[in-house]
């Protein structure tokens, strides 16, 4: 097993990389962009192609430097599969009480999606992380803050809909971090390799949440 999942790193740039059906060969150079940019998490989503082989290289040149996780996890099957390619975090769209669990058994960070305060609710009791509140959307800042008012002991992860415009306003609502997919790897950049392109797109997350924090 490669380097747990380091919260220290997360919380230094509480964004979460959504990678999503990424040129394989490509995978390598957008994760050294990505990591020279002062990010520190990327997620795999299980339903892309060679997922697993990406998790597992991943996990084994960065651990320790990027947090490498497994998205899309909906059944125990793609639980198997993205805890033995060495994910160091786990997230889900849905709730599903036994991979839920066998995170928590495996002391393994686990990000399950939720909707409604009761979902929300369900998913943290149950042993979530982060609660990844999606999508996003429709709901906007506001439902992070007023579901926040009651349930203000739950850490949310707003994803679906994040962009550079609106990012640091979750993060202003309550949010502990949110999920980030195509706003961080576009695909007319990435299919053209323009990686100096590209750290300069991380360059403007990274200070645009350097000027909220002040």
């Amino acid at each position: 097993m490669n380097a747990k999942f380091s919260w220290e790193l997360f919380d230094a740039l509480p964004v979460v990389g959504i990678m999503r059906n990424l040129p394989a060969d490509q995978v390598e150079a957008i994760a050294q962009t990505y990591h020279k940019s002062g990010f520190s998490c990327l997620e795999v989503t299980m339903n892309s192609a060679g997922a697993e082989e990406n998790i597992y290289e991943l996990a084994k040149a960065y651990g320790g430097r990027l947090n490498i996780g497994a998205g899309t996890v909906c059944s125990m099957h793609d639980l198997e599969k993205a805890l033995k390619a060495n994910a160091q975090f786990i997230v889900a769209p849905v709730i599903n009480e036994d991979v839920i669990k066998a995170c928590v058994n495996e002391q393994i960070p686990i990000f399950p999606g939720a909707y409604t305060p009761s979902e929300i609710y369900k998913a943290w009791t149950l042993g979530a992380s982060l609660v990844k509140v999606f999508p996003a959307t429709a709901l906007g800042t506001g439902y992070i803050k007023e579901v926040l008012a009651p349930l203000n002991h739950i850490k949310l992860i707003p994803t679906g809909g994040i962009n550079f415009e609106n990012f640091t306003g979750y993060l202003a609502a309550g949010a502990k971090g949110v999920g980030i997919g195509s706003h961080l790897f576009p695909a007319d950049i990435i299919k053209n390799k323009n990686w100096e392109v590209l750290e300069k797109i991380y360059g403007n997350f990274r200070e645009k949440y350097q000027a909220y924090l002040k």
